[in-house]
């Protein structure tokens, strides 16, 4: 039988900590939040790979171990944060920004994923799922001091970013393919400043591709 808590403290040492990530809150969130889980029960032997893993749904896999730290750690999440994770599958990274933040809603559009992130998150006390069309985001619960985008995008999160405070952020994967980044935005008032943080890749999240180029 696999020793889970080895294989994540083996995670966090060689993906998580080389990758500069410094924040001893995370790092202790990540050791405490048992990976496999999260996974279907024949895939919890590859929990800790330096991988995207498969979860379900219409292709939706957890973000890599070491992506998902660095753009966790470029919130700079407060105990006083509510975060909106977007795209949320089932329930990992909510779990992990449950204990970094106040309070936690967990967005998901697939009733499959949804069911599932009610359930691996039923003792969670400050985390909310619901459901719901990833690109609209959750404007009930708004506003909201962080935003975490679980994929990558190819258009610009303008309804997102309208659910944050002043001074909110929002990180995602910008882009599709080598030339995809990390993306950190912060709104200023009424207005948002966009700056990359550092190459990444992930699946595309359902709703937003760009639209077809017309073609006479």
């Amino acid at each position: 039988m696999a020793d889970f808590a080895a294989l994540r403290r083996t995670m966090v040492d060689t993906q998580v900590r080389p990758a500069d990530v410094t924040d001893r809150d995370l790092i202790q969130a990540m050791l405490d939040t048992p990976r496999e889980v999260f996974l279907p029960r024949a895939s919890a032997g590859l929990a800790y790979l330096d991988l995207d893993l498969p979860v379900g749904g219409s292709g939706r896999r957890l973000l890599q171990p070491m992506v998902l730290a660095k753009m966790v750690q470029a919130l700079r999440l407060t105990p006083d944060d509510k975060v909106l994770d977007v795209g949320c599958a089932t329930g990992y990274t909510a779990a992990v920004l449950s204990q970094l933040a106040g309070s936690v809603v967990a967005l998901e559009e697939e009733g499959d994923l949804c069911n599932a992130a009610r359930t691996t998150l039923a003792e969670t006390r400050n985390v909310e799922v619901v459901q719901g069309r990833l690109i609209e985001g959750h404007a009930a619960g708004a506003p909201y001091n962080a935003i975490l985008v679980e994929g990558a995008i190819a258009i610009e999160p303008e309804a997102l970013c309208r659910q944050l405070v002043d001074g909110g952020r929002l990180m995602c994967i910008f882009g599709t393919g080598p030339a995809a980044k990390a993306t950190l935005y912060q709104r200023d008032g009424n207005d948002m400043t966009r700056q990359s943080i550092f190459d990444a890749s992930a699946p595309q999240l359902p709703g937003f591709s760009k639209p077809a180029a017309f073609v006479f």
